[in-house]
């Protein structure tokens, strides 16, 4: 099986490249460390990428045989979210980023994986919510780095990291752990 080992660090027009292959994930599969998946042509193909490692739409990779592949953003569900003044997309993307849920920042909107009761709390907030089809490639978080797994004196991992919160919208930092790897690969409470 052709395997995949690492992503190209440099510029895209920095050499002539041809590219041999095109690779299409939703942004979960373009997380992960280890997968075992198909080409658009239909050649399977392993993930075996440095823990962390995200792959984004656009993002050239090697393979075992020497290829340049292409990495495309599949379409995917999700919520395209505006709002009337930049002060309220400010507070929408805050009450996001404070459940940690991956947010792709544009200009004058914000794009979230379908949920629908994220939804609901959006519209609660005055946001203009669209259900559509697009790439998602949400920002990769303050924490994002690649390479290497920190574990806090707790032991955390951040392999799965879930909040529970009040209806105040606080949270409890004693809670069970649920994020993906990709959202925070070194994440860690203080």
């Amino acid at each position: 099986m052709l395997v995949i080992k690492s992503k190209l660090k440099i510029p895209r027009g920095a050499y002539k490249l041809e590219v041999r292959g095109t690779l299409k994930l939703p942004f979960e599969a373009r997380c992960k460390s280890r997968l075992k998946t198909k080409l658009v042509s239909g050649e399977e193909v392993g993930l075996m990428l440095p823990r962390g490692e995200i792959l984004r739409g656009g993002d050239l990779v090697t393979t075992s045989d020497g290829r340049v592949i292409e990495v495309l953003a599949e379409l995917e569900k999700v919520l395209h979210v505006e709002c009337g003044n930049p002060a309220d997309l400010a507070k929408a993307a805050y009450h996001l980023g404070n459940r940690h849920v991956p947010v792709q920042v544009g200009d004058g909107f914000l794009r979230l994986v379908e949920d629908h009761v994220l939804e609901e709390m959006l519209k609660k907030l005055g946001a203009r919510v669209s259900p559509m089809e697009a790439p998602f490639e949400p920002e990769a978080g303050a924490y994002a780095g690649g390479g290497h797994h920190q574990h806090d004196e707790m032991g955390h991992g951040g392999k799965i990291h879930e909040h529970h919160h009040d209806d105040a919208g606080s949270h409890d930092h004693g809670h069970a752990h649920d994020h993906a790897d990709c959202d925070h690969p070194d994440h860690h409470h203080q």
